[in-house]
Parts: structure tokens; C-alpha cells; sequence
């Protein structure tokens, strides 16, 4: 992955080139930002532009009247084309390795279990979509509702890899993804390594809570903040990479929020969404009306869905319940919905406000909580249903 590749970000590839050409390449860094940032995709490209070792000389072509001159090689890094790059491109450069949230699987309860465990499924989900969210690489890893930790075994086999001579000749490079999942004991580990690493070691951190790490982690690493991308960048790589018209990439990098992960799950996940915002408006009329006995058909279709697409519902409620408490400040530029949920929003508005928002969002959340802990997805959405009707009648 070139620094081409990825949306935005200007000013963080300038200063990431900068530290290489001035020769002030810090031994750890950590790029946190917010998830769609491209904290992870800036952590590849810059560990290739260090693994990088320059275009081969171009051969000469021969011609109608002899052997011409070759074309100059490009200046460019990463420039693609020698052997390191085409192994980093596909995550497969024996310098590189990695480091992310995994669970112990159920054959090795006995043993440690490893990131190379899981190394193919984490290769293709990073090369099908960089932009990836920890729910993406939950359903790649096959975790269903498993907690993902690095583990203490991880710091010590990560210690061995480091320690051995790098076999490009170059540095030796460790990208973590999520380095606020080490647990305390990796933790600690990890920070024995930032003080003392293998020589031409480089780890490079792609953090969304740097604040969730030990302060003596924080403190032994170079940070970089990544901010969330321009609206109009998320645009224009949607238009261009992605074939979406200019008005919808428009409305859908607004909604994004400065997430690129946000905005292509937009286009995945449209006609889930559709059904969602049926469904909760159809809640809300229900509970306004006091219609229970439908209320309880409607919590059966919803606990029919699925454990994952009933949290996708529940996270798709509170952005309708955040947005119409916003619609009533009545400033468009606060506002991320879609066309047919600002419509709705006219007349629910004004039912969601002071009186009863925190409720509502507390009852979401305890709902949330349930349905991650495998409650009974009936009892606990049509318990939700009920309580909606006292909380939507508190204007």
C-alpha cells in the first residue's frame, strides 16, 4: 500500500516522509485517531516506504534500430516495483509482522494462542478493505461474541521475531493494531520491549483509545494524531474508487462523520438500513398509539434478525434518537440523515427532547447490553417496547 492509496490525510504522510528524508525515524510510533481515520492503512504504507529498497535499474528495450536507452527509475516510495514491496503489498515481507486483538481458540485451551493463528483471514481482510472496524475483523476471525485481547504469549513470540537478523537486511518492522487489547501482563511486556528493542527494530501503533494504555507505554512512543478525513476527501474517493454519483457521495460523506469505514459501510449496508428505519418508525407510531399487542409482534420480527444485525439495529436507534434531539436546534449543518429519515424527523422530532432523550438512550444502552450477554432477544425488546410508551409520552 503506497501513501497514494489512502483518502486524506495530508499532512500526516508529509510529516511521516519528513522523519525518514531528515533521518529522525523514531524506534516506536503510535498513529491514534478515530476508527475510519486511517490510522491502520498510514501504518502499511509507512512500513513499506521503510522496507522499500528503491526501483531496479529499468532494462533496456530493444528497438526497430537497436538496443535503447532504459527509462529512468522513479524516485517514488514506496515504488512497487522491487521485491520488498511486491512481499509488503501482499503482507508477506518476512520483516514484517503483526500484532491484533485475537481470542483463544477452543482446540488450544491447553496452549497459547498466536496472531499466525489467525494470519490468513487477518491478510485477507486487511488487503479486501484497510478501512476495516474491530466488528469487521470479529466476523473475519470467526469471534461471534468472544472477548479479543492480545495476549502475554503474543509479547514473548513477537520478542523472538524481532530478535533475529532481518532477512532483507533493513529494519525490522512490528505493526499493532489495537494496542489498547493488550492485557496487563502483555502490557508490561510490550513496554520492556519499547525500552530495550532489538536492534533495527521499528514498531509502528495504530491506536483508536491511546488513553486506555499505561502512561509508561505513552510516554516511550512518538505520537501522531490522525484526525477524522475531510468530508470532501471521503467524496471525492467515493466518486472516484468507488463509482458512486456525486450527490449521493455528498450525502453519504456527510453522514460518515469523517469515517471512511462509516462511509463504505454506508453503501454495504443500505438496504439494511431501510429496514431498520422501518422498523423504528414503526416502534415509535406503535408505542405512541399503545398498539401492545402489536408491539410484541414487533419485538418477535426484530429477535428473528440475529444477534449481530439486532446490535446494528439497536446502534442505528440511538443515531435516529441523537439526530432528531439535534433536528429541533433546527441547523441543517448538525444533521447527518438521510432523505426519508428527515422527512419522519418534521413530525418525531419534537418528541424526542430534554424530558425523555437520556432515557431513551439508557434504555438502548441496557438494551445493548443484554443482547451482547445472550438475553432472551423477545423479553428484551419487547421490554424496551413497553417502556417507550411512558418515555415518548414525556414531552
Amino acid at each position: 500500500m503506497k501513501f497514494t492509496d489512502i483518502v486524506g490525510q495530508d499532512s500526516v504522510k508529509k510529516r511521516l516522509t519528513e522523519m525518514v528524508e531528515g533521518g529522525k525515524i523514531p524506534h516506536a510510533l503510535m498513529l491514534a485517531g478515530p476508527e475510519g481515520s486511517g490510522t491502520m492503512p498510514l501504518a502499511i504504507a509507512f512500513a513499506q516506504y521503510l522496507l522499500c529498497k528503491g526501483a531496479p535499474p529499468a532494462q533496456p528495450a530493444m528497438g526497430l534500430f537497436g538496443m535503447e536507452e532504459p527509462e529512468a527509475p522513479t524516485d517514488e516510495r514506496p515504488c512497487g516495483q522491487c521485491s520488498s514491496c511486491k512481499m509488503s503489498e501482499k503482507l508477506q515481507h518476512p520483516d514484517l509482522h503483526f500484532m491484533f486483538p485475537i481470542y483463544k481458540l477452543k482446540s488450544g485451551s491447553d496452549n497459547a494462542t498466536y496472531c499466525d493463528d489467525f494470519i490468513n483471514p487477518w491478510r485477507e481482510m486487511l488487503l479486501s478493505n484497510p478501512y476495516f472496524t474491530y466488528s469487521d475483523w470479529m466476523e473475519a476471525s470467526g469471534a461471534e461474541n468472544q472477548q479479543l485481547t492480545i495476549y502475554e504469549a503474543e509479547s514473548d513470540a513477537i520478542f523472538k521475531k524481532l530478535s533475529l537478523v532481518a532477512s532483507q537486511g533493513g529494519y525490522k518492522i512490528c505493526v499493532v493494531w489495537l494496542p489498547e487489547k493488550m492485557n496487563d501482563s502483555c502490557s508490561n511486556k510490550m513496554l520492556k520491549l519499547l525500552e530495550e528493542p532489538p536492534a533495527g527494530t521499528i514498531f509502528i501503533m495504530a491506536s483508536e483509545h491511546p488513553e486506555q494504555l499505561l502512561q509508561t507505554i505513552r510516554s516511550r512512543v512518538q505520537m501522531i494524531v490522525v484526525p477524522p478525513i475531510q468530508e470532501s476527501e471521503i467524496a471525492d474517493a467515493l466518486v472516484t474508487h468507488n463509482g458512486i454519483l456525486p450527490a449521493m457521495a455528498s450525502r453519504i460523506a456527510h453522514s460518515a462523520q469523517g469515517s471512511m469505514s462509516a462511509a463504505l459501510k454506508k453503501i454495504v449496508d443500505d438496504s439494511d438500513r431501510e429496514q431498520y428505519f422501518e422498523l423504528f418508525v414503526r416502534l415509535m407510531r406503535l408505542s405512541y398509539v399503545r398498539k401492545v399487542k402489536e408491539m410484541k409482534k414487533w419485538s418477535e420480527e426484530v429477535a428473528g434478525m440475529g444477534r449481530e444485525r439486532q446490535k446494528h439495529f439497536l446502534s442505528y436507534c440511538q443515531y435516529m434518537v441523537r439526530e432528531n434531539f439535534i433536528y429541533n436546534f433546527h441547523n441543517s449543518k448538525l444533521n447527518y440523515m438521510a432523505d426519508d429519515e428527515s422527512d419522519f424527523a418534521v413530525k418525531f422530532a419534537p418528541f424526542i427532547n430534554e424530558n425523555n432523550v437520556i432515557g431513551i438512550m439508557n434504555e438502548l444502552n441496557l438494551c445493548e447490553r443484554d443482547i451482547t450477554q445472550n438475553g432472551n432477544a423477545k423479553i428484551v425488546f419487547f421490554d424496551f417496547a413497553l417502556k417507550m410508551i411512558v418515555l415518548i409520552k414525556n414531552r
